[in-house]
């Protein structure tokens, strides 16, 4: 039988779980992942809050996987720059789409492009040393932080925006931008949802983490906790809010003596929904209204507004992924069209791309196992096609003079970030741009 010749685009999560699905259900199948940064593992190098290194060892099993027989690593590549995706889609027998949800959902309101206002994928991206975002040199110079949403991604900020150098000497922050953090004078971080407590998106083991902060303490509004969450709501999902409450009773009531102390705080602050960023050239607040959840779930404005002055504000709303030429784009989830995982005809999507910007990072095996038996399934429909695969996508990068980067490539960058670290505690340095990674391991255009 001949061997299924399939292209993976992203090398994160969602497109390791979709080659190591392709391992199990194919036959000998021969695999190129396709990165457009010379680093693999996407948003668990990129995403992931640097002080969560036991989430990022997780690579640890993709390393296994991109070592398999029959796979390869085509590292910094662009598609739609280096090669065409329909180039690719006459290469392979298979095209997936695994390239997540990397761009920030704009918040729409007056004066959301003032200065000083930064979507989360972008500001995520600066304190993990992304090097699309390596330049994106915040002020933060501000006693007060704003911080718009309600899930991982805002505790996140909130977190690492208040942990002092000893919290984080075991994290993978990278040197220059801790000394940004470090040196603020940033005292308050107010994390704001328009719903109440009981509808926050926080892990449970997120928000405990905020209780066991060395310098800053929590605070919740004791009036914005419910007596009881909604008869209807069952099973795993009432379990995880009824967590949340009980540990947002803990920040509801803190030791007055211990906030004065604190050298910082984390509010959060509920049932507001941002109506306009103030300020002239540079954001000075957040103009809010009050909001009640109807019945339904319905969020409704009472009319009631107030502002938190700040001098930082970070969205936190939502993400979408990026689009391909040719390829329909579903705005309202930010996702890829698609029915199933199938695009049309040899091109599929997974992870983000395919559901939009939801779940935990092995929400995506699914969309990998059901993929990955499309692909098989096709193949042993189709018979031998005479695709040329990994030797095209070679040649065709040899002769256009691409320095691409191999998977031994990456475990010597990977090498030199470890031996950089500044300190036994740290896992590594990243580099934080393309020209000092490849500068590190040498380039290659064939």
């Amino acid at each position: 039988m001949s061997r299924v010749k399939v292209a993976v685009i992203g090398s994160g999560p969602s497109g390791f779980y979709a080659v190591s699905a392709l391992l199990r259900q194919c036959e000998d199948p021969l695999i190129d992942i396709i990165e457009r940064l010379p680093t693999p593992f996407g948003l668990i190098r990129a995403g992931v809050a640097p002080d969560h290194q036991t989430t990022k060892n997780v690579v640890r099993a993709y390393s296994k996987t991109a070592s398999e027989a029959g796979v390869s690593y085509f590292g910094n590549v662009s598609v739609g720059k280096d090669v065409s995706l329909a180039e690719l889609r006459d290469l392979y027998d298979a095209v997936i789409l695994a390239v997540g949800a990397p761009a920030d959902r704009k918040l729409e309101i007056p004066g959301i492009d003032k200065a000083g206002v930064y979507g989360s994928a972008e500001f995520v991206g600066w304190y993990n040393g992304h090097p699309d975002y390596v330049a994106l040199d915040p002020d933060l110079d501000t006693e007060r932080v704003v911080v718009i949403g309600n899930g991982n991604v805002a505790i996140d900020v909130a977190r690492v925006l208040v942990k002092g150098p000893e919290e984080m000497a075991a994290s993978d922050l990278p040197g220059p931008v801790a000394d940004v953090i470090h040196r603020s004078p940033i005292k308050d971080v107010v994390v704001v949802g328009r719903r109440g407590p009981g509808d926050a998106k926080f892990t449970n083991v997120e928000l405990r983490e905020m209780r066991e902060l060395d310098h800053a303490v929590s605070i919740v509004r004791h009036e914005h906790l419910p007596d009881a969450l909604p008869e209807d709501l069952e099973g795993r999902d009432r379990r995880v809010r009824e967590k949340n409450l009980q540990t947002m009773e803990e920040f509801a009531e803190p030791d007055e003596a211990m906030v004065e102390e604190a050298e910082k705080r984390v509010h959060f602050e509920f049932y507001a929904s941002p109506l306009e960023i103030l300020g002239k050239e540079r954001v000075e607040g957040v103009r809010f209204e009050r909001t009640e959840v109807a019945e339904g779930g319905s969020v409704r404005g009472t009319g009631e507004t107030f502002v938190i002055p700040c001098g930082l504000v970070v969205t936190a709303v939502g993400y979408r992924t990026r689009s391909f030429e040719g390829i329909e784009f579903d705005a309202k989830s930010g996702s890829i069209l698609n029915t199933d995982g199938v695009v049309n005809g040899n091109l599929y999507t997974v992870g983000w791309a395919r559901r939009g910007p939801s779940g935990v990072i092995g929400s995506s095996k699914r969309d990998g196992d059901d993929v990955a038996g499309k692909i098989a399934e096709a193949h042993a429909l189709s018979g031998p096609t005479g695709k040329v695969g990994h030797d095209g996508l070679k040649q065709l990068l040899q002769d256009r003079k691409v320095a691409y980067v191999d998977f031994d490539d990456w475990q010597k960058l990977d090498a030199a970030e470890v031996e950089r670290a500044k300190s036994s505690e740290a896992p590594r340095e990243k580099f934080l741009s393309v020209e000092e990674m490849l500068a590190a391991i040498g380039t290659k255009s064939g």
